[in-house]
This record gives C-alpha cells, sequence and structure tokens, in this order.
C-alpha cells in the first residue's frame, strides 16, 4: 500500500535529501517531511519539490510530536552515519546514531499512525578479519568488532530496530545494510581514499571490495519506503573489485606500508583532513568484504543497476579524477627500478 506522509531522516545528506526529493515527486504521497538539524544541500533542495523542511534533532524526545502531529506513516531513518566529520565529531556521531535511533523508535512505538520503519543500515555490522567467511549472508552475526566505531554503533541501532519490531509487531521493518557507496556525487572516505595521488595499502594483503553505486542506494531505499518487504537484507552490486584493480583503475600509485604501520598512516592522513580513516575503515581495507544479495533479489525484489566495476568506473570519470600514473607510466617506472636492480 502506498504510504500517505513518509518521514525521512538525514535529509541534510546526500541520501535523505536525494529519497525526500524522490518521494515528494511520487503523486501519490500525500505529504514528505524531510528531518535533520542542518538544511539539504542547495542543488537538493532545488529537486525537493513539495517536501517540507524540519528542522529538529531526532536526539530530542520533541521528534514524537514531529511524527504524532503530523500522523506519519512511514519512517526512513537515513541519518545513520559512516562518515565522521573529524576526530572531534565521533562522540556526537556516536550520539547521532545510537540516541537518535532510541528517541527515533521511541517515538515510533508511540505513534498509532506509524505502520512502515526503513532503517539504513551498513554491512560494516559484520566487521573485517581473517577469520571472515568468504561471503556474508544476512544470518551471519557480527565478528572482530572494534570496541567502539560506526561498525558497532550499527549493531547497537540493529538491536534496538528487533526490538521494536517485537514491540510494535503491527508495523513492517525492513533493515537495508548497504556496501560501501561509491560514485561521483557522494562524499565518503573510499572516495577520498581512492582521490589521494598515492594510496596507502597493506602490504602483503589485497582487499576483496564489494561497492553499491549511490544511485543504487537511492533506488532501494525508495523501494523499500514503498514496498512492504520486511526483514534484513544485503544491498551491494554484483561483483568485486580487488584493492590494488581499484587503484590502478583510478590511476593513482599504491604505496604499500607494513600492516601495523597503516594506522599511523591513517592518522597522518586524518590529521592532514584528508582522509578520516578510522578502525573499520582500516580493517576493511586490509581485510575487504563481499555479501551474498540472494534475498536483495529474490525476496526483496531489486537487483542493483551498477555492477562494482561499473559503479567504481562511473566514480572515476564522473569524479573527473586526473589519473596520477597510467599503465604505460607505471610499466615504465617498473622497467627503471628493474633495470637499476640489475
Amino acid at each position: 500500500m502506498t504510504p500517505k506522509v513518509v518521514l525521512v531522516t538525514g535529509v541534510g545528506g546526500y541520501l535523505g535529501g536525494n529519497l525526500a526529493a524522490r518521494l515528494a515527486a511520487d503523486p501519490d504521497i500525500e505529504r514528505v517531511l524531510g528531518v535533520d538539524t542542518v538544511p539539504p544541500p542547495k542543488d537538493v533542495v532545488r529537486t525537493m519539490g513539495r517536501a517540507e523542511f524540519v528542522r529538529a534533532d531526532i536526539r530530542n524526545p520533541l521528534i514524537a510530536k514531529v511524527i504524532t502531529s503530523a500522523g506519519v506513516d512511514t519512517v526512513v531513518h537515513a541519518s545513520t552515519t559512516t562518515n565522521p566529520a573529524g576526530p572531534a565529531r565521533r562522540m556526537v556521531l556516536k550520539e547521532l546514531n545510537v540516541i537518535g535511533t532510541m528517541q527515533l523508535l521511541a517515538a515510533c512505538q508511540r505513534a498509532p499512525s506509524v505502520r512502515r520503519l526503513v532503517v539504513k543500515s551498513t554491512a560494516a555490522v559484520y566487521g573485517a578479519s581473517s577469520r571472515s567467511p568468504a561471503v556474508f549472508s544476512e544470518d551471519d552475526a557480527p565478528k572482530d568488532l572494534g570496541s567502539s566505531g560506526y561498525a558497532k554503533d550499527a549493531v547497537e541501532v540493529e538491536a534496538y530496530v528487533r526490538g521494536f519490531a517485537r514491540r510494535r509487531p503491527d508495523v513492517s521493518v525492513a533493515t537495508l545494510r548497504l556496501a560501501n557507496l561509491i560514485g561521483p556525487s557522494v562524499d565518503t572516505v573510499l572516495t577520498r581514499y581512492f582521490a589521494l595521488p598515492i594510496v596507502p595499502t597493506v602490504l602483503g594483503f589485497d582487499a576483496r571490495m564489494q561497492l553499491l553505486h549511490s544511485e543504487d542506494a537511492l533506488a532501494v531505499l525508495e523501494l523499500a519506503s514503498l514496498g512492504e518487504a520486511t526483514g534484513v537484507f544485503n544491498v551491494a552490486a554484483d561483483g568485486v573489485l580487488m584493492l590494488s584493480q581499484a587503484i590502478r583503475r583510478a590511476g593513482r600509485l599504491p604505496l604499500p606500508v607494513l600492516r601495523q604501520a597503516l594506522p599511523a598512516a591513517g592518522r597522518l592522513l586524518r590529521g592532514a583532513r584528508l582522509v578520516d580513516f578510522s578502525p573499520d575503515h582500516v580493517r576493511y581495507l586490509n581485510y575487504g568484504r563481499v555479501l551474498d544479495t540472494t534475498r536483495l533479489k529474490a525476496e526483496f525484489g531489486f537487483t542493483p543497476r551498477w555492477t562494482t566495476r561499473q559503479a567504481f568506473d562511473d566514480y572515476v570519470s564522473g569524479s573527473k579524477l586526473r589519473p596520477v600514473f597510467t599503465p604505460t607510466l607505471l610499466a615504465a617506472a617498473r622497467r627503471r627500478v628493474l633495470e637499476t636492480r640489475t
């Protein structure tokens, strides 16, 4: 059944803002409310049409008044973030992810009008380590997570969502575990990482990367908002890229460092405000992560438009990255190295 009044959190970000714009373009939806502490970017505001921006903090219990007074029947929680804005903001982001979710779910629980909840989660809940399975399914439990960080926050968020689903069995709940986003329109740790002219990697490791185009992320969130599928779904593009392949396709130069030195390299890049590496990202670049998307296609009814390779190439071309080293230059450099050794 098509929703009548939809509330989208996190409209100050790419996914939330553009999702609100897409839903507002649906004539069958009567009202779309976009909630955040900051307004959407100007380019998104121009496309939001009749969507209403509500400046509110979901950590504040007053969010319940917004939901109740508007008679919201569908809530899309898209404000959880994996992209910290700096070391000083990590605690604030934990509050936004965990405390914000708790308050939002409490508001939904008290609102009899709510009938649908969609939660944007992350594949980071699975962790990344040498003991990880070759492919993660939705039934795999989290493994080897750090004591803090976004992955742990996401695990807590999902636990609260499961508790809400038990208390409100009349509400259909869908949790989407998105793979790492890539694309020319999003600003993430990965997009900044591959924009570095010299890319630090872990010596002796070549992580398998499965990505998700930002447009596919929007499409699956829109489908979840309009549909009735319930449960947890892995969302990722078909195929994988090895980290070394991605670096070459971006025209970057890899800089292999000892595994013990990568956290130090991450701190250096973070201090220079180039890339804000967290321990979760370091582990991901060390071991990678691949998802089983069978349930997404068979039960949810969604197949991403872009493969991992196509999504990455679209990011490279759309971001207008200028190759630092072309294959010809790299081959010439290798020849010079070999010549000097002989």
